[in-house]
């Protein structure tokens, strides 16, 4: 004969879902955001004293305000977006690859060095040709070392790709100060600021879109975003780093080598940071400093974890950070704040978005008992 019997659990449970429609998806990313809004503006409110309605116009003055705020938008959510795409692969595959930041630098340390001794001296493709090469080259070391070391002895690779961060760090202070334009000021300034060799010129299309020298870099990281998603869901190489994600004893039992495919994945994903480098330099800075990467080696992995590594809501998650951090740059301005403001206002944001990244994969239960058999 069956009984009953009461089993006391605790008042909230949390349980993983087995399955998510985009809809509901999508909609909780809403009320997160909406939510974390909100808070900001009561925050901001009781900080400035204005009303929540002038806070939140601040915000959009300060992302979309004029043409070149508006590019300078563009430009900063298409590069966040570009790290994200290129951490992508080595996160699919369950690689805890926490050297961005490191590998973006050394990226645009060999970038720089390009144009510093080689711009007047060489025809621009060739010049260009030389940048790419060298910048992937660099950015690909810097990855492949913490793979190889995963792959034949199973170190942490959390730990090592930190650690040569602060190595690409150092680096790039001993040659901001190798390179000084003018010994003791700490900068190399503005490289071949007079020739203008190696940046990339948007001449062509002036006359459309305006003369900045940026527009490249976001149609260049388009084109990555098509081409990381074929790549990841229509190649034997994408599919190959998906299963060894899942488990590497399924892979090896299918004949997959999970050793090649962790140090090719790497080599990918190190060379297109490196590769983000030289458009940060050679696109955008035309410097190198060590706050070239600018956190975005960080940002990015929140970015691609809460994706899902689906490049269309990487775009929409990177153009949500950078419109907060515009927009957080002008209340500080307008109303004399430090630039803690802008942290603390990107902090809500990514704690809501965190926040809304777990309710996707898990849901919770509220019940004080139930019945099992």
């Amino acid at each position: 004969m069956n009984t009953k019997d009461q089993v006391k659990v605790p008042f909230v449970r949390i349980v993983k879902r087995d399955d998510i429609s985009i809809r509901k998806s999508f909609l909780i990313y809403f009320v997160a955001i909406i939510a974390s809004l909100v808070l900001c503006g009561i925050i901001l409110f009781v900080l400035t004293g204005s009303s929540p309605g002038n806070v939140y116009m601040t915000i959009v003055r300060g992302a979309f305000g004029s043409q070149r705020k508006i590019w300078v938008t563009v430009r900063e959510t298409t590069l966040l977006l570009g790290v994200a795409l290129a951490l992508t692969p080595a996160y699919k595959m369950k690689f805890w690859n926490i050297g961005g930041e490191g590998q973006i630098l050394v990226g645009g340390i060999a970038t720089a060095a390009v144009m510093i001794y080689c711009g007047n001296i060489m025809p621009t493709w060739l010049l260009f040709v030389s940048m790419i090469a060298a910048s992937s080259l660099a950015g690909l070391i810097w990855g492949i070392i913490p793979a190889i070391f995963k792959a034949k002895w199973k170190t942490n690779e959390t730990l090592f790709t930190l650690m040569l961060n602060y190595i690409a760090i150092q680096l790039t202070s001993f040659f901001t100060i190798f390179w000084e334009s003018v010994k003791g000021s700490g900068s190399i300034g503005i490289i071949n600021s007079k020739t203008k060799a190696g940046w990339l010129s948007t001449s062509f299309m002036s006359g459309i879109i305006g003369n900045y020298n940026f527009v490249l870099n976001v149609m260049i990281i388009f084109i990555l975003s098509i081409l990381m998603f074929i790549y990841l869901k229509y190649t034997k190489h994408g599919f190959e780093l998906s299963v060894v994600g899942e488990s590497e004893n399924t892979a090896e039992y299918v004949g997959i080598n999970v050793k090649k495919v962790i140090i090719r994945t790497m080599a990918l994903s190190g060379a297109l940071c490196g590769f983000i480098g030289f458009l940060i330099v050679s696109g955008s800075s035309h410097t190198i400093s060590i706050s070239t990467a600018a956190n975005r080696g960080f940002t990015a992995i929140i970015v691609a974890w809460l994706a899902k590594f689906n490049p269309i809501f990487m775009f929409l998650i990177s153009l949500l950070l950078i419109f907060m951090q515009q927009g957080a740059s002008q209340i500080a301005s307008d109303y004399n704040l430090n630039e803690s403001a802008n942290d603390v206002i990107t902090g809500i944001i990514l704690f809501f978005t965190l926040a809304s990244g777990f309710f996707t994969n898990f849901r919770l239960i509220f019940g004080h008992s139930r019945k099992e058999e």
